[in-house]
């Protein structure tokens, strides 16, 4: 179940808000200013949050900047402020999108049910995950079977390129322009090498790397 923040300063706006995402199968919770919002999201994880900007104590912007610091969650943010300004700065400061009041909330949920749907993707895109293997590429991260590897810059970079070119055949000289670039001075050995402790660094899913003789090599699931 996706739980949703709901940060208004009108009791009515948070009420009317949370029978539509409770019946859409949301767990809500609720705040009433920017302040209790930061607090809550410091103790507890939220799927996206719901926030007006004039409030009292800590305004929606600035609630906003302090809960990026801690959380990365997706913000629509709620004003009866409709200029470009407004909502130029919002988009700067990293909300996903911007709902003039007065609104209906159904259009809101439906913004709501976009923006998670398309946080989950961008999400899934930054880990490939297959088993006991888990690659954060963002987080230049891997883990095999619940410990951390200890790779070479090079042997993250190699690994990347390979998991994010699944399935297709690639070839030394191909790996070399892509990972090592085109200013890079060695021969095939060095693909080879940096391969052969890759797979040793990947223990069990060491086979997920296929050779493919006289070509190259070729990343799949096993």
């Amino acid at each position: 179940m996706n739980r949703i923040l709901i940060v208004d300063d009108e009791k009515s706006i948070r009420e009317a808000v949370k029978e539509y995402a409770e019946f859409s199968g949301f767990e809500v919770i609720q705040a009433q200013d920017g302040v209790e919002a930061v607090e809550k999201v410091r103790h507890a994880d939220f799927d996206i949050i719901i926030m007006d900007i004039m409030m009292p104590k800590l305004d929606g912007y600035s609630a906003c900047k302090e809960i990026k610091k801690i959380k990365d969650i997706p913000v629509i943010m709620l004003s009866a402020r409709g200029e470009e300004y407004d909502k130029l700065f919002g988009f700067e400061i990293g909300i996903e999108d911007y709902v003039v009041k007065p609104f209906s909330p159904k259009e809101l949920m439906a913004r709501i049910t976009a923006v998670i749907k398309r946080c989950n993707k961008s999400a899934n895109d930054d880990v490939f995950r297959y088993k006991g293997l888990e690659i954060n590429f963002k987080g230049r991260e891997v883990i095999v079977d619940s410990k951390k590897a200890s790779l070479t810059p090079k042997e993250y970079d190699l690994l990347f390129y390979m998991v994010k070119n699944i399935n297709i055949a690639l070839s030394r000289e191909k790996l070399l322009e892509e990972v090592w670039g085109y200013d890079f001075y060695g021969d095939d050995r060095t693909v080879d090498t940096h391969i052969k402790m890759l797979r040793n660094n990947l223990g069990g899913y060491r086979d997920m790397i296929v050779t493919l003789r006289g070509m190259g090599y070729k990343f799949e699931k096993i």
